[in-house]
């Protein structure tokens, strides 16, 4: 698999000493990173009583349906990395697939839709905080400050070295286990109070007002749209792939195996979860602001429900720091090759472990940023964004390949599916374009217009904004390389 156009002289070698990069990950480190970004808590408990409201008992069907589809991506992906096992993962496959500058539009969207979800999940997750500490999660003026105490943590984390970070992320893994696969058992054995075929008793659930675009009119079509934010983030692996040991082999065994773990700890929680709500109807109904807690109090008690939020919080903690080391190395990408302003100042690599602690400090900084527009109906559209912002940004290097085998560029890669390749990547293009369009669909016509077309907004905000950046970079002297301290 060659690329459509030559990379820029200076394009990093595998070996890490080539770009100062040490690598410092094993295998378990960089499953557990991509675990943790996934994070069955915030996979799960951030959209069931979207989901639930949405589409009814039936949204749990979205899960095997969404898990399928990102396989075939992670597939897809598991071939590019043992290609271009290079740090910056979407940014990079797309770059040696596409060229320069459609790898450039690929990274901009990859780090807009990253920071914006570090912004989501931080706001997540400080509202199980407010609730554990007694406050009021749904005031601004609460939810705000404590977002940013768990933003300014991982930041912390993320600049201490990879010994801290990677001990940091097993506790919280740990902690998942426990808050989700723990959780999930027990409801399924003792808290049952619905029987199995509750997912099936909606007989409208598949339909729409007819035709190829009636379907997504459907609430089976909105349940794969809201499944789909619970199936991203396997991808973070590979943008460390210059820090893990043998990336070629590790990586794509990081992803997929990382993928398939999540994708049956939260099917299996999230069945769990639906069987055992007290008041489905009412939760359905739109009743319930936080069915999950509901369902929690209902049967544990007020009591070891603190203990669970406590479980919740260093999950969100969890996918916090997942998300920013993956922002972090694709800006550090970025910088290395010159192209984002300050390059010099951004590639920097700090310290004995040799961490990317400016690039991790202006994620942390443009996160909080953006914490700004809680405030304003612009965050709506923000957040609305982030989900389908990671299939676009997804779709570069699929389609991509999808292309190159089109052209008959396609050659074996060190990890291979042999002659399933081709239909895979073909099967994950349509699927990346379908589930794009699917969370894009306006699907609420009471609701403002701007939330509505939030997506399509969004990418036309970062478009222009990107044609600015990009016009700007070429317009400047191009700056050197980065590979040191």
């Amino acid at each position: 698999m060659q690329p459509e156009s030559p990379a820029r002289p200076g394009t990093p070698s595998q070996r890490a000493g080539g770009t100062g990069l040490l690598r410092g990950f094993s295998f378990r480190t960089a499953f557990s990173l991509a675990f943790a970004f996934i994070s069955p808590i915030v996979a799960l408990y951030t959209i069931f009583a979207i989901g639930v409201s949405s589409s009814g008992p039936g949204f749990w069907l979205g899960f095997p349906v969404a898990m399928a589809g990102q396989l075939l991506v992670a597939l897809v992906f598991s071939m590019l990395v043992s290609r271009y096992p290079l740090e910056g993962s979407v940014y990079q496959w797309s770059r040696h697939l596409g060229g320069l500058r459609y790898g450039w539009f690929a990274g901009w969207t990859y780090i807009w839709t990253l920071l914006a979800t570090m912004a989501a999940v931080s706001l997540g997750g400080a509202g199980f905080l407010a609730q554990l500490l007694g406050l009021d999660p749904g005031s601004p003026l609460v939810s705000t400050p404590l977002a940013l105490a768990l933003l300014g943590f991982a930041t912390w984390g993320n600049t201490r070295g990879r010994r801290v970070l990677g001990a940091m992320v097993w506790l919280c893994v740990l902690a998942e286990l426990i808050g989700s696969l723990g959780v999930g058992a027990w409801l399924l054995i003792h808290g049952r109070l619905h029987a199995p075929a509750i997912v099936l008793s909606d007989p409208g659930f598949f339909s729409g007002s007819g035709g190829l675009l009636g379907m997504l009119d459907t609430r089976a079509a909105a349940a794969v749209a809201i499944c789909g934010w619970a199936f991203v983030g396997f991808e973070a692996a590979g943008s460390i792939a210059e820090e893990v040991q043998e990336p070629a082999r590790n990586v794509p065994r990081a992803m997929i195996g990382s993928l398939l773990f999540v994708a049956t700890i939260v099917s299996f929680s999230g069945l769990a979860l639906l069987l055992a709500v007290p008041d489905l109807a009412g939760a359905a109904a739109g009743k319930s602001t936080d069915p999950v807690v509901d369902t929690l109090i209902y049967h544990f008690g007020p009591g070891l429900v603190r203990f669970f939020l406590v479980l919740f919080v260093i999950g969100f903690l969890a996918c916090l720091l997942g998300v920013q080391t993956s922002v972090s190395r694709v800006i550090w990408a970025f910088a290395r090759e010159g192209e984002l302003p300050a390059a010099r100042i951004l590639a920097h690599l700090s310290g004995g472990d040799q961490v990317p602690a400016r690039a991790v400090a202006l994620a942390g900084l443009v996160a909080a940023t953006l914490f700004a527009l809680s405030f304003t109906h612009l965050y709506i559209i923000l957040v609305d964004f982030t989900t389908a912002g990671f299939y676009i940004a997804f779709g570069f290097p699929v389609l991509a390949a999808a292309w190159a085998i089109v052209r008959g560029r396609w050659q074996p890669t060190p990890f291979h599916l042999g002659p399933m390749g081709p239909p895979v990547v073909f099967c994950a293009a349509a699927w990346t374009v379908f589930e794009a369009v699917n969370i894009a669909w306006p699907r609420a016509p009471g609701a403002p217009w701007y939330e509505n077309w939030a997506v399509v907004l969004m990418v036309g905000i970062l478009a222009v904004l990107g044609v600015a950046v990009r016009a700007a970079l070429d317009l400047a002297p191009a700056a050197p390389r980065q590979s040191g301290n």
